[in-house]
């Protein structure tokens, strides 16, 4: 399959998890990827596991910083020929913030990399994306964002906030042409998941097992599993899809 022979594709949270799948994805389905990423040992890692490391290309960027995404892809936008036809958003975090240890710097960060940082490296890389030619944002956000998880208060709002601008964007974008896609998913198996699950394992109640799926913890979805996703959002089989989110969670919603 080769839906993005001679697409650009730049990709944040690239150096690791569901950023390393889907770069891992797009390369292997014909495109160039431009990855950002806070590891660069990270980066390095990506680049050793994708199908052709000549249509890989990496630099490190803080989400912290709004600086630090717009340098980014700068040197993005100069190693693509000032195109990107694909934008991906996966790069998070995800910290415990309980309401009665209230921690307000941690909740400002992780506000930063989960929804302004996204908005600023959107702005940036708009300029960059051909207007009328089945351009896309696919934005990475979370089951959290519509379902209750307790003590994650600030990483649940960022993620809801990205939901609704994908939303407000679509419509934004839509003299462009250019689609916003946000996807949800829930228990994906990667290190920050198996993270989350520690800070929240021994909460009161069973909220958290209501983020896996049916299955069990054991057989959640794979990062592999949503870069399929992403590709298809991305593609031109999804052109009629734009400005509503897909959950993907192994029916997890539906068992409770």
């Amino acid at each position: 399959m080769s839906r993005f022979e001679g697409k650009n594709v730049l990709i944040t949270g690239a150096s690791a998890g569901i950023g390393q799948a889907a770069t891992a994805r797009f390369i292997a389905e014909g495109a160039t990827v431009f990855g950002l990423g806070r590891s660069s040992e990270g980066l390095k890692e990506t680049e050793a596991m994708v199908e052709d490391p000549t249509r890989f290309a990496s630099h490190q960027v803080d989400m912290l910083e709004d600086a630090s995404i717009v340098e980014a892809v700068r040197a993005a936008a100069e190693h693509l020929d000032g195109r990107f036809d694909v934008v991906c958003n996966i790069a998070g975090v995800t910290l415990n913030t309980p309401i009665d240890a209230f921690d307000p710097a941690r909740a400002r960060d992780i506000v930063q990399v989960n929804f302004v940082g996204p908005l600023s490296l959107i702005s940036a890389a708009v300029p960059h994306m051909p207007a009328n030619a089945g351009a896309s944002i696919i934005n990475i956000c979370s089951s959290s964002a519509t379902q209750a998880v307790p003590t994650l208060a600030a990483y649940a709002g960022s993620k809801a906030a990205l939901v609704t601008a994908s939303f407000t964007l679509a419509i934004e974008l839509a003299p462009k042409r250019i689609r916003v896609v946000p996807i949800s998913p829930s228990g994906v198996q990667t290190k920050m998941m198996w993270e989350i699950w520690e800070q929240v394992k021994d909460y009161e109640g069973d909220w958290f097992s209501r983020l896996i799926h049916p299955w069990g913890q054991e057989e959640s979805g794979q990062a592999a599993d949503l870069a399929g996703f992403i590709a298809f959002a991305a593609s031109k089989e999804a052109v009629y899809w734009n400005g509503a989110e897909l959950r993907v969670d192994g029916a997890a919603r539906a068992s409770f």
